[in-house]
């Protein structure tokens, strides 16, 4: 017998889809933020979304009254080990990724995000015992044969790709063991923090060394940098908004938004070149995404029909 949605519950879904949709269009056009944060480099980029994220943080705790909620998890133990291991999975996200963008390779970073829900279903097996369906092992057998396919066209392992989907897979994989016990306001308060020693020790020495680009390049400059972290906050708080909101088949469909559009972003406005080998490992992973899509939703159909 499937379940009736009520009216609340269906107002409830559409504003849990305009989060969703919301949170992916920015990650999608984050990119172009990196481009304009020229001559910054991937490090110093990183450092400075860092420390302007936990001020952004910072700002929404005062309004939300969650600094007790943060200092809570902070002397939680294992949760803040937990977390503070996930930071450092993230910072290696964020800087393969910038790194992506500043060596014009873009769409091998779309490539990362497109096999990210394959590696970790990977990971699921792996670490959580989990059990793969028929149209899942489809998926990553497809997914496998378009890193090939991608390789051979590039002429070498695509990394970069490789880099941002097992590190945001690994994330992933690390805040699943944290479970639902920390909001996304408090969670990324705590990573943030864990990382913004060592990114100030980090500017500190660029401005030693006469390599900090923070001043120098305008105003136009500073506030982009200022604004990483604001990009960096805003979209994981209304992801989380979704989440809570819309089912996972839902967020699953949502979550290839930000890299179809990265992907175009690379192709028609920063020239990225596409060989024909290359189009056809995106032709492949593409049929994986579809796979796995129609997967996630028969099952969610099928758990809501029970």
């Amino acid at each position: 017998m499937s379940l009736n949605i009520s009216p609340d519950d269906s107002a409830r879904r559409r504003t849990g889809l305009g989060y969703g949709i919301s949170a992916y269009l920015m990650w999608g056009f984050l990119p172009l933020l990196f481009v304009i944060a020229a001559p910054t480099g991937a490090f110093e980029l990183v450092a400075h979304r860092v420390i302007w994220s936990l001020l952004f943080c910072a700002i929404l705790l005062a309004f939300t009254g969650g600094f007790k909620r943060t200092w809570d998890v902070i002397t939680s133990g294992r949760t803040f080990w937990l977390l503070a291991l996930a930071s450092v999975l993230i910072a290696v996200n964020w800087t393969t990724f910038i790194y992506g963008v500043e060596t014009h390779q873009l769409v091998e970073v779309s490539l990362g995000y497109y096999l990210n829900p394959l590696i970790s279903i990977g990971l699921g097996v792996i670490f959580l015992g989990e059990r793969l369906r028929p149209l899942q092992w489809a998926a990553v057998g497809f997914g496998l044969l378009a890193v090939v396919i991608v390789g051979m066209g590039i002429g070498r392992v695509p990394f970069i790709a490789f880099g941002v989907a097992v590190s945001f897979g690994l994330y992933g994989l690390v805040k699943n063991r944290v479970g639902g016990k920390v909001g996304a306001l408090e969670s990324m308060t705590v990573e943030t923090a864990v990382l913004t020693i060592p990114s100030l020790a980090l500017i500190g020495y660029l401005a030693i060394v006469d390599l900090n680009t923070f001043t120098g390049f305008g105003p136009g400059h500073v506030l982009v940098l200022i604004l990483t972290g604001p990009a960096t906050a805003i979209p994981l708080i209304f992801f989380g908004a979704a989440a809570r909101r819309i089912p996972l088949s839902w967020v699953g469909l949502l979550q290839y938004i930000a890299p179809t559009m990265q992907f175009i972003i690379g192709v028609a406005l920063l020239g990225e070149v596409m060989s024909t080998t290359r189009w056809i490992g995106f032709f492949v992973i593409w049929i994986a995404v579809i796979l796995l899509s129609v997967d996630l939703a028969a099952t969610t159909n099928r758990r809501r029909k029970l």
